[in-house]
């Protein structure tokens, strides 16, 4: 047994390192080492492992479970990003009901063997009947209508791909209009100023740049792993310099702002901190409950779509939804100002 506990206690070890060092990478620049920006993925498994690290010292009541518990504690701030308990407040008190949902080209190729899932989130959309919708790799289709309910709107797609856009729904009408034009890339980011009341809000709409991997461990486990380190780190760089430009427009705009979408990247990386550091707050973080998962990669909660708004605002509620329409799930928030 004593050379069994030193095996595990080695393994707990490089465990602990992995965490600890997962804990600076909002700190390092994704295209600085952009291979270290896949630990941002494994913080839910490292967070876990340390913790049954802790359970198992603590039942031979030894003192080694104070190595994960250490570990675990200095990153509890990276826990809340994973996991949150917050009191609800009334949505009836809300001025602004946001969404943001990544619909996928709305099962352009089948891959739910469903023909009507344009139709079922055309359908949730109306019920749900937020004030502003922010749609992710959206598709311009005939039986996807919101028009009623919208009566405006900005749709930007990639050059002449109408397969593949970001889409601004609004209750309120469009002030001003702006394409951020990501350089050799797919994804894209836009904004839309709202003229809300007497105010002026700017409403972004972000996608940054796909990492292009199948959500599943057996797929991944399968892929020639240097071709998919290559694609992933590239994808990383490529998130860095959209970051930047999301943030040059940030540092510039005078009007409260909001910002949704799908960062295709955690809490836990240089592109949400930076994105976030001008004067943004999380809504999950604050009224948000559970793992708050939104995206569908078998049993590890990842979270890579937001909702953040000015620190100003008062965030009353959040929600996930669970609806399989998509390989992301929906979000929500409801909001004062």
């Amino acid at each position: 047994m004593k050379y069994f506990d030193r095996f595990v206690y080695f393994l707990n070890s490089v465990f602990a390192l992995l965490l600890i060092l997962s804990y600076l990478l909002p700190y390092i620049p994704a295209d600085f080492i952009p291979l270290l920006s896949i630990l941002n993925f494994s913080i839910p498994i490292l967070l876990l492992i340390n913790l049954l690290f802790a359970i198992y010292w603590f039942i031979k009541l030894n003192k080694r479970m104070m190595l994960s518990i250490i570990i675990l504690g200095i990153g509890y701030p990276h826990i809340t990003s994973l996991y949150v308990i917050n009191e609800k407040l009334e949505r009836k008190d809300a001025k602004l009901h946001l969404l943001s949902y990544n619909v996928r080209h709305l099962n352009m190729h089948q891959w739910i063997n469903d023909e009507d899932i344009s139709k079922k989130i055309n359908r949730f959309l109306l019920d749900e009947n937020p004030s502003v919708i922010a749609l992710q790799d959206f598709k311009e289709i005939s039986e996807f209508d919101l028009s009623k309910q919208y009566p405006y709107n900005y749709i930007q797609h990639r050059g002449t791909n109408k397969n593949n856009a970001l889409a601004i729904y609004s209750k309120f009408p469009i002030l001003n209009q702006v394409n951020l034009n990501f350089e050799n890339s797919l994804n894209n980011a836009i904004y839309a100023d709202l003229l809300v009341e007497d105010d002026t809000l700017r409403v972004y709409n972000i996608h940054l740049e796909s990492l292009k991997i199948t959500p599943s461990m057996t797929a991944l486990s399968e892929e020639d792993q240097q071709r998919l380190i290559k694609r992933v780190s590239n994808s990383f760089a490529l998130q860095a310099k959209q970051a930047q430009l999301i943030s040059e427009s940030l540092s510039k705009c005078k009007y409260s702002k909001i910002v949704m979408g799908d960062f295709n990247n955690t809490a836990f990386s240089s592109v949400y901190r930076e994105i976030k550091s001008y004067g943004l707050k999380d809504s999950f973080k604050e009224r948000g409950n559970g793992f708050g998962r939104t995206f569908d990669f078998d049993f590890i909660p990842i979270r890579i779509d937001f909702i953040l708004t000015d620190e100003e605002f008062e965030v009353i509620d959040f929600s996930n939804y669970n609806n399989e329409y998509s390989d992301h799930y929906p979000i929500s928030s409801w909001v004062n100002f």
